[in-house]
């Protein structure tokens, strides 16, 4: 008789432990998920402080006025009335000055569009050029 006592109350026991594990599992679960989600949203917040924290240095910046200068000359290429301000071109980009950038033909040397010669008085060729340039058309 002592073995299916025995048997009685390992079945007992067994589907006891089995009704804990089918119980408790879910909540186990869900805390172990939960204490993910905690150090994942620790480690955000902790990247938005850094953030938050080089910014508000950054927007400090901005109050001291050598470094808002400093930002406008190197941003917006802003000088000051009294600097001296060269601006180098690159001469392969310029391109030959001997030919017209519109038409790509070559361009002689004096006034352009004008009848200059060696007759014509150099006021003429003045005049001629100027209204060329206005569009009159000689």
């Amino acid at each position: 008789m002592l073995p299916e006592v025995l048997t009685v109350r390992l079945l007992v026991l067994s589907v006891v432990v089995l009704l804990a594990v089918v119980l408790l599992l879910p909540t186990v679960r869900g805390a172990v998920q939960q204490a993910g989600d905690l150090d994942r949203l620790r480690a955000e917040l902790a990247a938005n402080q850094t953030e938050r924290e080089r910014l508000t240095v950054e927007l400090d910046r901005w109050d001291d006025r050598s470094y808002v200068e400093e930002q406008a000359r190197s941003r917006l290429s802003y000088v000051m009335p009294s600097d001296r301000v060269w601006r180098v071109v690159d001469p392969d980009a310029a391109g030959p000055d001997d030919v017209d950038p519109v038409t790509g033909e070559a361009v002689d040397a004096g006034p352009v569009g004008t009848s200059a010669g060696p007759g014509v008085p150099w006021y003429q060729s003045v005049w001629e050029s100027v209204q060329v340039a206005d569009g009159a058309g000689g």
